[in-house]
């Protein structure tokens, strides 16, 4: 019967038992007859045995099975508050006396059941690598906190993210990152105690967003200077020196901050508005500390019109190809064409990369654009591969796009898929990603080229080059970048370091090519002083293919004498 205790049922069948031990003495003594003295006295007899019998079992039958009931019973309830959560409570006496065993088990279980869930409170709450709060868990407590500050209470929000981190995480491995992402916590949580314990700033709270982010809030700040304050308090922090392992690292970060009520009442507001300080940060030179303003959201809200602008341009097929011959100064030959990206933009017209690359650079959308790029080259050296054209096509390959692991992989499938071969190729990347790139990446190239591509070193001279890891590099040439032989024509010292540069160069054996050259002046000095080849708007403009191959079929301007 639904709701009779254990312990009821067992002093019923106790009773059961006395009753039936007290029938079966009065059958057993019930011998001779009632209404005869000697049969009286013989029922009395047997009915005080059957009572006694009865009493006995009875008794024994409460012992026996009514107080392991009654433990049962409590166990029961112990596990219907487990159920409910409770895991603390003791496990009643009544159980671990009459059923020991059950009383173990039963702790044991819920010891286990409480570690357990709070491994999986922390894993849903923390982040395992620093400890510190996660978003979820962040988000919670500043909202909370929000919801019960003044209307008019100053708060601030910090958005940190680091500047160096990427760096680290490539050169050193994983796990030197995670224990580089670790002691960067420890240090924030250094500065928010520092703050604490000078009654500044209130109780503050620190999170880790997402691989190298972090994020700070402090409730209750005097004004917008003491948020300033402490953001440079961790950029300090942050720019000193860490210990990985024997590694000297000085890894920096970029701070954004947004201050309640000014920037926002809402968490959500006020971690927008602290992102695109952030951001902001890391475009004005990075290792700095940035306030929300309007006209940073202004900004903000132009890139975005961009970023949606060019993934429609990817979905409608509004970008188009042009293309810049690489000519030698002696003999005139064209070596190559650099396909060079234009957008035509159904508002503004034919849009050149300088006024969208940048922000395709800070997005992924960088990489679909590349991979649009690869495909329309490897169809246009396919299709003049049947024209019998000798000229290879050099494209710009992205940091962004190089990152990707299967990227050599996806190129070669875009020149098989078009029936092009890699010599028709030449692989453009920059200074910068010439000298930071890892061995992978070399080793790739080096079976490119194997196969019949050229490399080259695009933008030379912005940057700051190791020789001795440019000659070991797989490289066929390096190009000038613009800003290096602007002044040849003018300027005695811009010769002597060009005239070096190219030296140098052609002593690792790499071809030179100058990029830039807008004047037929500027090639003449070139030529006198070593350089290979010129690419610019004295030898032609970037053309149309149909044009391109029209002028590479003898309509074009000597420049050569």
């Amino acid at each position: 019967m639904e709701g009779i205790s254990l312990k009821s049922r067992a002093i019923a069948f106790a009773m059961c038992v006395g009753a039936g031990s007290f029938i079966l003495a009065i059958i057993a003594g019930g011998t001779g007859t009632i209404n005869s003295p000697t049969g009286s006295a013989a029922a009395a007899n047997a009915l005080v045995v059957a009572i006694v019998c009865a009493a006995m079992s009875w008794a024994s039958a409460d012992r026996a099975l009514a107080s392991v009931a009654a433990a049962v019973d409590s166990a029961i309830k112990r596990l219907a508050q487990a159920a409910h959560g409770d895991f603390e409570t003791r496990t009643p006496t009544e159980v671990r006396e009459f059923l020991p065993e059950l009383a173990d088990s039963m702790d044991a279980l819920f010891t286990e059941t409480r570690s357990t869930f709070d491994s999986i409170h922390n894993l849903a709450m923390y982040d395992p690598v620093t400890t510190l709060a996660n978003r979820t868990n962040f988000r919670r407590d500043v909202e909370r906190i929000l919801a019960e500050l003044p209307a008019d209470a100053r708060s601030a929000l910090l958005f940190v993210d680091l500047d160096n981190f990427k760096s680290v995480n490539d050169s050193l491995g994983h796990a030197h990152g995670d224990q580089l992402l670790a002691k960067v916590a420890n240090r924030l949580r250094a500065v928010i105690n520092a703050e604490e314990a000078t009654g500044r700033g209130g109780a503050g709270r620190v999170g880790r967003l997402a691989g190298d982010e972090f994020t700070m809030f402090l409730p209750d700040i005097a004004s917008t200077e003491d948020g300033q304050r402490v953001a440079q308090r961790i950029l300090y922090a942050l720019g000193e020196d860490i210990d990985l392992s024997g590694h000297s690292i000085r890894v920096g970060a970029s701070i954004g901050l947004a201050f309640h009520p000014d920037h926002g009442r809402s968490l959500t507001t006020l971690m927008k508005a602290a992102d695109v300080a952030m951001y902001h940060a890391k475009a004005c030179g990075r290792a700095q500390v940035q306030t929300y303003t309007d006209s940073l959201a202004d900004a903000l809200d132009v890139k975005l019109r961009l970023e949606r602008d060019l993934r429609r341009a990817l979905t409608e097929s509004r970008f188009e190809l042009a293309f810049q011959p690489q000519v030698e100064l002696v003999g005139g030959r064209t070596l190559s064409a650099e396909a060079l990206l234009r957008w035509n933009h159904p508002e503004h017209g034919l849009q050149l990369p300088g006024s969208f690359i940048e922000t395709a650079e800070e997005s992924s959308l960088i990489v679909e654009i590349g991979d649009w790029v690869i495909d329309a080259v490897a169809a246009t050296a396919a299709r003049w591969e049947k024209l019998g054209l000798d000229q290879r096509l050099a494209i710009n390959i992205s940091p962004r796009q190089i990152e990707q692991r299967d990227f050599f992989v996806r190129l070669r499938d875009r020149l098989a898929h078009h029936g092009a071969t890699p010599r028709m190729l030449e692989l453009e990347i920059t200074e910068g990603l010439a000298m930071t790139c890892g061995e992978t990446v070399f080793s790739e190239m080096a079976a490119l080229r194997n196969e019949g591509a050229l490399i080259a070193i695009d933008d030379f001279g912005t940057g700051y080059s190791n020789f001795s890891r440019l000659r070991d590099m797989p490289v066929d040439q390096v190009k000038l970048d613009r800003s290096m032989i602007a002044d040849v024509t003018s300027s005695e010292q811009a010769r002597a370091i060009v005239h070096a540069v190219i030296g140098l160069i052609h002593g690792l054996g790499h071809r030179v090519i100058a990029e830039g050259v807008e004047a037929r002046e500027q090639a003449d000095v070139l030529r006198v002083i070593g350089c290979d080849a010129v690419q610019g708007y004295a030898v032609a403009m970037p053309m149309a293919e149909h044009e391109f191959l029209r002028w590479a079929d003898g309509g074009r301007k000597a420049l050569i004498a």
